[in-house]
């Protein structure tokens, strides 16, 4: 046996993608990193070993605006280039290249973390080191770090340095949630094993093993989907093991969930009820995906009424959105639904107090172990969620080992620079702004060759019957004086519209009427029908127009998207069977869809023009949409050509790194397995071609041209400085859209 010790300024343990963001944050924030992890590959549940598909806050389209962005959000596009058809093996190596780029990262594969040693009281515990065996390799290693990161799920590392934890379901009367049992318990949620099938073009017989269960003598047909020819995902639902400990015996859940599946198998191919003649298994999984085991104490619990009253927190780091989505203690053997989904009426946040130990003073952690009651894990845990945690996390502890205090101390003395720092790196935080000192733009003016002022979309492409009423947001600068609709009527009729405000900055559905207009329309295809609806508001936001229900009517779709616009049908969900998932139907996010038309926004034009896209909303320091889409949209590129963002400052400045955001509309829904694909490989929005020119002895210098982009942000450090007082960002081109489209701009001196 070797014995090895390895010292760094922080150790993760864990390598899914909680603790992948959080080894990559750090690192990126000039701090040494150990990334520990058990497995021979990254991703945990996402990776080719368990292939669970990567959710979050867009909850497969329900949430508006929810993409994840910064490390999370780079591996998404990352993923829908190189992986469109959503490969499991080529997501584990998006995964593996994104920490293999990072220098101030040591990867451990195949090594379990089982030894702790960590000295002081109950109250105040301190970790000193961890000890990892490499299997295979016969190695012992001894990780010495300031920062100790558990993002291994199970939470075994807190464990045995003596963090306080939870496991099971808390009292309703703890933390006055609805949801919660009306006596504490153990129960948690069950494990998953998913398996993929394959259409071999020719007959394959399937002779079930011995052990496999006749599922016709179980409940499972009778309350849940089984389908030939679904993907693996969709058995999400083939979940045991809730009534048990699901570490300690997840064996017995292993061998259990291996005899379901092969059973269903032995259902679908030998039953004849199915059309699977020509199918066979090409993959079942060996290892459970599990779902829940220790929650860990920090100075905050996260519970039910934070997420649905989407409490904006001062320590906020991270969001969510997918719904609290709880399964029943006996899983795929329940008589009740496969799940309960309860929404926000929009993105929610995640407080920076929930990732650090309430005892352990050196002790983070990210993903399913966080501080959060067992309702609200019902959505912090989905992947993508706990990955923008694992970012927080991480940068977290950056900070922490670059002031040499504890988390706590970056919580009461240093979270405006953690946040602002987060920023800065493009993490996923709503309705914070930039307020970065260094950051020169904050001192430039702004101007633009050219600015989107006609909101208006015309181009029509297909009419859409209005069965139900129809949605649509827009942003609105100051006021709204008139609207117009391209209809067809097929009667005299009226069209009826009213106009919502959304309540909060970070939502998309209707909250407050606020006014409604009507007019009489004759009969006639392809006409423009205005109404007046004057509405004025003092701070910018979106508004939500509805359009009622009139089946005389058509309205006119455009297949051209347009930054800032969601068009949305009203949908009638009381048909809908609750069997594998039950969401109430009055919830706002769920009844205002805009799964049928994404990216389809209305045809109408509005009144008077609009500021929404000026030039200064590339520099008023949001990074995500929030009471608008902040950024500056150019005219047309393919009429005006190449369009121009320029910085100007009184003085001469020396600039030294620029960094650029471009709009990849995080209001797409992108996914890193086979759960759909979009119809573009690069977002169409993000742009192309640029150059970055500065101006120098009367005339404009380039810094830096691009010719093949398709990231969101990108930052640009100068070799050699450059002294000016103005500066621009020339696009050229996009990758499919026709407007220029950039949210921010930075600028570092020396």
């Amino acid at each position: 046996m070797r014995n090895e010790i390895v010292k760094t300024d922080i150790t993760v343990i864990g390598g899914g993608l909680a603790g992948v963001c959080a080894a990559v944050a750090a690192a990126r924030l000039g701090q040494t990193v150990a990334l520990v992890q058990n497995r021979p590959v990254l991703g945990g549940n996402s990776s080719s070993e368990v292939r669970v598909w990567v959710c979050g806050a867009t909850g497969h389209g329900v949430n508006r605006y929810g993409r994840e962005t910064g490390i999370m959000g780079e591996m998404f596009v990352e993923n829908q280039y190189r992986n469109p058809e959503g490969n499991p093996y080529l997501w584990d190596l998006v995964v593996l290249e994104t920490v293999l780029a990072e220098k101030n990262i040591q990867l451990f594969f195949n090594t379990d973390v089982h030894e702790v040693e960590a000295y002081g009281d109950e109250l105040d515990r301190k970790i000193k080191s961890v000890t990892g065996w490499m299997m295979g390799s016969e190695r012992s290693i001894l990780f010495e770090s300031e920062m100790f990161l558990d993002c291994s799920g199970d939470g075994l590392v807190g464990f045995l340095a003596g963090a306080k934890y939870r496991i099971g379901r808390e009292a309703k009367h703890e933390y006055n949630e609805d949801w919660a049992p009306e006596i504490a318990d153990d129960i948690t949620l069950g494990s998953t094993i998913l398996f993929y099938t394959k259409d071999t073009g020719r007959p394959v017989r399937y002779i079930p093993p011995s052990f496999a269960k006749d599922i016709t003598e179980t409940s499972i047909p009778l309350k849940r989907v089984i389908r030939s020819g679904d993907s693996g995902c969709h058995y999400w639902w083939i979940e045991w093991g809730g009534e048990l400990d699901t570490v300690h015996e997840n064996e017995r859940i292993r061998d259990e969930l291996w005899a379901v599946i092969y059973g269903i198998w032995d259902y679908i191919k030998n039953s004849g009820k199915f059309d699977a003649d020509n199918m066979t298994l090409e993959w079942v999984g060996s290892i459970p995906g599990k779902r829940e085991f220790r929650r860990f104490i920090g100075d905050y619990v996260l519970s039910q009424n934070d997420i649905i009253a989407q409490v904006p927190f001062e320590d906020r780091i991270a969001f969510g959105g997918w719904s609290i989505d709880l399964h029943p203690p006996q899983g795929m053997y329940s008589t009740e639904s496969g799940s309960k989904h309860l929404h926000a009426d929009g993105n929610y946040h995640i407080p920076f107090r929930s990732l650090y130990s309430v005892n352990v003073s050196n002790l983070m952690f990210a993903g399913r172990n966080i501080s959060a009651t067992h309702v609200a894990f019902g959505t912090t845990r989905v992947m993508a969620t706990c990955a923008v945690i694992g970012e927080a996390a991480g940068a977290g502890a950056a900070l922490s080992v670059k002031h040499h205090t504890t988390p706590r101390e970056i919580y009461l003395k240093h979270m405006a620079e953690l946040q602002q720092v987060m920023l800065r790196q493009d993490a996923s935080i709503i309705g914070l702004s930039n307020q970065d000192d260094q950051d020169l733009t904050r001192l430039a003016s702004v101007s633009a060759s050219s600015e989107f002022r006609e909101l208006a979309v015309t181009q029509a492409s297909e009419a859409f019957l209005l069965s139900n009423d129809i949605g649509l947001l827009l942003p609105i600068s100051s006021e709204i004086s008139k609207i117009a609709f391209l209809i067809d009527a097929s009667a005299e009729t009226k069209l009826e519209v009213e106009l919502w405000d959304t309540g909060r900055f970070e939502n998309y559905v209707p909250h407050q009427l606020q006014v409604q207009a009507s007019v009489d329309v004759n009969v006639a295809e392809k006409q423009w029908v205005e109404l007046d609806l004057a509405w004025k508001t003092a701070t910018p936001q979106n508004a939500f127009i509805i359009i009622k229900a009139n089946k005389g009517i058509s309205l006119h779709l455009s297949h051209t998207p347009l930054t800032g616009a969601i068009s949305f049908t009203k949908e009638d969900t009381s048909h809908v069977s609750k069997d594998l998932e039950d969401h109430e139907p009055d919830q706002p996010v769920v009844k205002w869809s805009m799964k049928k038309i994404v990216r389809k926004p209305l045809c109408f034009r509005i009144y008077p023009e609009t500021q929404a896209y000026s030039a200064d909303k590339a520099i008023d320091g949001f990074l995500r949409p929030y009471g608008g889409p902040h950024q500056w949209m150019s005219h047309s590129l393919s009429e005006n050509g190449e369009q121009w963002l320029e910085l100007q400052w009184t003085d001469k400045v020396t600039i030294k790194e620029v960094q650029i955001t471009f709009n990849d509309d995080v209001n797409e829904d992108l996914i890193n397995l086979h759960h759909h694909r979009t119809s573009f490989d690069i977002m169409p929005e993000l742009v192309k071609s640029y150059r970055i020119e500065t101006w120098i002895n009367g005339g404009w210098a380039i810094l830096f041209q691009e010719t093949d982009n398709r990231k969101r942000t990108r930052r640009h450090s100068l070799e050699n400085p450059a002294t000016s007082n103005r500066l621009r960002i020339v696009v050229e081109s996009t990758n499919g859209s026709d407007f220029a489209e950039v949210v921010e701009i930075r600028v570092y001196g020396v």
